[in-house]
Parts: structure tokens; sequence; C-alpha cells
């Protein structure tokens, strides 16, 4: 059974939350990792099995009290049987590598809820004995769950939001191609957050190389090792998120005229580059293709031994473009700090997230009331400051 159909029984799904190790096969649902006492006294593992009713793959009520058990038969902490449960010991083979040595009895008044109250009932019965030996041992592995190509872009189980239960909101991520254009301070933070997102596909677009500097204004801590390496920015970032996740693709070059035609077909564009001819191609080409952009800006300035500056995120889409010459510069200033590689990590993570909640308000998976297009965050007053609303 995959995790998404997992997901639609609140049962199985709270197992699984609760860091049970669960498995479904061949209709029996197999709960790993059960510690127990065995007639010598020494604590082992088992597995419990149970046959599942499901009704369109969800599911029901389950029909028998009676659960499997893989292992020695559970004994108290003395080594002595566990009679109150004993029922019979079958030795029938249930799956690949899944054999059910024992079933046991322990039918409450109404018979168990569901699959959580049943598998848990038991748990506590069996490991009883082995937690008074060894408080810490739990059946609670919370063991990662492998995902496969098929069902998630993931290489494991996002339980986060499962737990939160917001699942069926990630479903508005599903089947974006997203770009990144520049892996610089504000551009690797927002890979950190659109990476932990369901989307397909994530291209990133940067021709520099990950030197000693960028460790300091980015997500994560590098190597002496790594940093010696001088990798690409873009195979250095994809290495990190790759072990997460699937539709990672790279262009180790910066994105001109000659290669722009790229970001056709994507469903968004993040621009965190500080080169305002460059992003004016850019932006003018990906309103051709009709792409939808949100474009980051840090403008940082020393005054009396202070910082001082402003964050701005902009957004163009197809519907709204009249305001982005007011917006965004199409060419050099050279009063910006910013431009002398001035960057703090806080500022390009702030600038970052400001764009990835507008990315995801615009996704509908944040409500959006006011629909704007420029938002600005003054550094020394705290303001933010919201323009360019919908008409």
């Amino acid at each position: 059974m995959l995790r998404a159909q997992i997901n639609r029984s609140p049962d199985l799904k709270r197992l699984v939350d609760e860091g049970y190790e669960i498995e479904v096969k061949g209709g029996y649902l197999i709960v790993h990792q059960i510690p127990y006492v065995n007639n010598s006294r020494q604590i082992k593992y088992g597995k419990l099995i149970t046959t599942l009713a499901l009704n369109n793959d969800i599911t029901m009520k389950p029909d028998t009290h009676v659960i499997g058990f893989m292992g020695e038969h559970p004994c108290n902490k003395d080594g002595s049987m566990i009679t109150a449960i004993q029922h019979s010991s079958p030795n029938q083979q249930i799956a690949d590598g899944i054999v059910m040595n024992h079933t046991f009895s322990n039918k409450p008044p109404n018979g168990y809820n569901d699959y959580y109250h049943k598998v848990v009932q038991y748990i506590k019965i069996i490991s009883a004995p082995a937690r008074s030996i060894d408080k810490i041992i739990s059946a609670q592995t919370f063991k990662v769950i492998e995902c496969n190509e098929d069902e998630s872009v993931f290489l494991y189980t996002d339980s986060n939001s499962s737990r939160a239960n917001i699942n069926h909101l990630n479903e508005k991520f599903k089947g974006q191609r997203v770009g990144i254009i520049g892996l610089g301070g504000t551009g690797s933070y927002v890979l950190d957050m659109v990476a932990k997102t369901p989307i397909d596909e994530i291209l990133l677009f940067d021709s520099d190389e990950f030197l000693q500097h960028n460790a300091f204004r980015s997500p994560s801590a590098a190597s002496v090792e790594t940093l010696n390496k001088r990798m690409k920015k873009v195979d250095y970032y994809a290495s990190i998120y790759s072990q997460m996740r699937r539709g990672i693709k790279v262009f180790s070059e910066k994105v001109t005229e000659v290669n722009i035609d790229l970001l056709k077909g994507l469903s968004y564009a993040f621009i965190c580059i500080d080169n305002n001819k460059a992003r004016s191609i850019i932006i003018s080409k990906l309103r051709e293709f009709g792409v939808t952009f949100i474009d980051a800006g840090l403008g940082v300035n020393v005054a009396d031994e202070n910082l001082v500056g402003s964050l701005r995120v902009t957004v163009g889409t197809p519907e709204k473009y009249d305001h982005i010459p007011n917006r965004i510069g199409a060419s050099e200033t050279d009063d910006n700090e910013y431009a002398t590689n001035i960057q703090i990590a806080d500022l390009n993570a702030l600038n970052a997230l400001m764009a990835v909640v507008k990315w995801k308000k615009m996704c509908g998976f944040y409500q959006d009331l006011k629909e704007e297009h420029n938002s600005i965050f003054v550094i020394n007053t705290g303001q933010l400051i919201h323009e360019d609303y919908t008409a």
C-alpha cells in the first residue's frame, strides 16, 4: 500500500505519525520491531501481523480480534509464557520473508475500534515485560519510510505534512516546474525551502563556484574538504538536496539571450541575481513566455556604523505587469553595498522567505487576501510595505 493510501486511513496514518514501523503487504498489516522477552529472559524483537478489512483501500473496523506474531512466544519478565493471550502456533508463511509463528487472542468487550486500537493494545501486553527490564526500548522506532519514484518526488515520506494533516494542501504544488536563477545568498535559501515541497522539477541556474565566502551566507555548513573541491554552485546544492528529493536539474551557466529558452514551460521562476541588466533581459523574456516570476532584491548601505537598507519581493504575472518598470531597475547603480558582496545570511534568508511565502500564496497554499505584487521590508524601522494590488 502506498503512503498516499495509508494517509486515507486515519488509524494507519496515526500509527505512522506516532513512530510505529508499519508495512502493508498482501492484505496484511505488519508492524515491525516489537520488543518482547523470550523464555531465556532476553529482549528480542518480533512483528505483529493482522489481516486488513478494507473498503476502497480504506480501513474498516477490524473483523477479528486475533493477531499474528513473528518471533518466539512472548514471555513475562521471569521467562514464563504470557498465557493470557496464548492462542495457537501455526508457523504459517503469509508473504515473502514473513512467517506467522503464533497467534494471540485478546478481545475487548466491544471489539477493537480500529487498527490503531488493536495494534497498540497488543504492543502494551507484549512489550510490557521488556520495558520493565529496559525502560528506553520502544516499538516506536520513527524509522525513515522510503518512497519509490512512482509514489513521491521525495526519497522518504514527508511525515511533517502528514502529522500536520496538510498533505491535501501540498497537492497544490504537484506538477510544477520551478526555476531558481542565481544561487547566491538569497537563491540558496529559496532552494532550501522550495526543495521541501512536492513540485516535480527544480531547475537551478548559476555559473559560479561555491567558495569560502558563500559558506557564510547559505544554508547548512560546508566542510573544508568540500570548499577545496571548488564545485559549481549548482552541483554543490544538487548534491545536498538530491539526498532528499528527485527532480533537480542543474545548469552551470548564466541565463543569457543565448540559452534563455530553457525558461520556457516553467510554472514559476525565482530571480535572485544582483545584475539589473541581466534581470531586465530575463524578465522581458519571462513575460514573453507567459511565466510568472518572483524577483528578490536586497539593498544595504553603511550608515553611522550600522547597516541600513531594505528587502524587496516583486511579482510579475501574465495578468499584471504594468508595475514592473517602477519597481525593478533595468540599469546598474554604484551606491548599493550589495553589489560589493556585503551580504548577510539572515537578510538573505528573510528575503528568500518573503519570496517563497508569496509563491505559496499564489499557489493557493496560503490564503492571499490582498494579492499584492510588491513588498518591501525596511530594516531599521521594521516596516513591511505592500503595494501594487490586483485591480
